[in-house]
């Protein structure tokens, strides 16, 4: 191994720099954002649903906002929107640098992309359903959960799947910049030193992340949508 990859065993495992070290900051900077900016994201996706003309709790106003302020997040390029919100991200963790700094501009960055992914997986859902569900006095709580987010769990799931492949590249784009992780790795052991063999497992470690998303993301899809049947 240390004949073909040299530079590769040379990083080891653990330590600040070991391949160990970069596969657990990339979950990191994973899991929390789909987490955080995925609750957002989902609250903002019903809204943008429900608000529009001619929905069930039909309001321009808060529909034209949600609508302006995830658009304005999703056209913001990442690297620039790391930029951006600096201030914002001292303000909340103390730092702009950093695996944990990170944080802020990923859960952002998710969460518009991926409130457009709820809207349009709602979307998607028969309007009979809904009309048909009004028409026995269902509540809209009972139409947002049990017909909107219930008929369409199986593309929430598809949509979600994608949202979280797009967050992996944001990772990496965030440890280019020295957020730590496979990105970093990549970049800062792997082409900036010209050791390719490290540039190349990096590679290969995030397309095995998305790999397993995506295989995982299927299976569930798959699932429910035998289930909704």
């Amino acid at each position: 191994m240390s004949s073909f990859l040299p530079n590769v065993v040379q990083l080891g495992w653990g330590g600040d720099n070991g391949w160990g070290t970069s596969i657990g900051q990339t979950i990191y900077m994973t899991v929390w954002p789909a987490i955080i900016g995925g609750l957002i994201g989902l609250a903002f996706g019903v809204a943008l649903v429900v608000t529009e003309p001619g929905g069930i709790l039909e309001n321009r106003l808060l529909f034209n906002i949600c609508d302006k302020v995830v658009s304005v997040f999703r056209a913001i390029p990442f690297i620039i929107l790391l930029a951006f919100i600096a201030p914002v991200t001292q303000a909340i963790v103390g730092t702009q640098i950093g695996t944990t700094a990170a944080l802020v501009p990923l859960s952002i960055g998710f969460f518009a992309f991926y409130a457009r992914q709820v809207q349009v997986a709602l979307k998607s859902v028969d309007q009979g359903k809904i009309e048909a569900a009004q028409a026995i006095g269902s509540t809209n709580k009972d139409i947002i959960f049990d017909v909107y987010l219930r008929e369409s769990r199986s593309e929430l799931v598809r949509v979600s799947t994608v949202s979280l492949i797009s967050l992996v590249s944001l990772t990496a784009m965030a440890g280019a910049i020295g957020a730590g992780g496979l990105g970093n790795t990549a970049i800062s052991y792997g082409y900036d030193r010209f050791n390719n063999d490290v540039t190349l497992v990096a590679t290969l470690l995030v397309l095995l992340f998305v790999l397993i998303i995506q295989v995982i993301g299927d299976l569930l899809a798959k699932k429910l949508n035998h289930q909704d049947r």
